[in-house]
């Protein structure tokens, strides 16, 4: 019933930019952590970003500085500004959200289906 799409991946060389968006959808009563994890081949995968509903961020090492994270509560969408791409970045790039749908009033972690991002020269 909820459900995230994220979009805004694809190809970029070294030093460009990306912007991923994350659409949460359904009958949702309320959205409080959202986040970026990603998954590079041979690797786990890890946390990128993290944004509370209240707007406090928290950034993977390797991303700080270059990465920007941010939400529009109004529209239900979590966003990801990726500035001075590396190629270690090359992954698979998925958003987390913990959401509260209208059916059931309690709480789940809530993922979407990923979006490859690719950074090569």
């Amino acid at each position: 019933q909820v459900q995230l799409v994220e979009s805004g991946g694809g190809l970029v060389q070294p030093g460009g930019s990306l912007r991923l968006s994350c659409a949460a959808s359904g009958s949702i009563f309320s959205i409080y952590n959202m986040g970026w994890y990603r998954q590079a081949p041979g690797k786990q995968r890890e946390r990128v970003a993290a944004i509370t509903s209240g707007g406090t961020t928290n950034y993977a090492d390797s991303v700080k500085g270059r990465f920007t994270i941010s939400r529009d509560n109004a529209k239900n969408t979590l966003f990801l500004q990726m500035n001075s791409l590396k190629p270690e970045d090359t992954a698979v790039y998925y958003c987390n959200a913990a959401i509260t749908a209208r059916a059931t009033m309690s709480l789940s972690h809530y993922w979407g289906q990923g979006t490859q991002v690719t950074v090569s020269s």
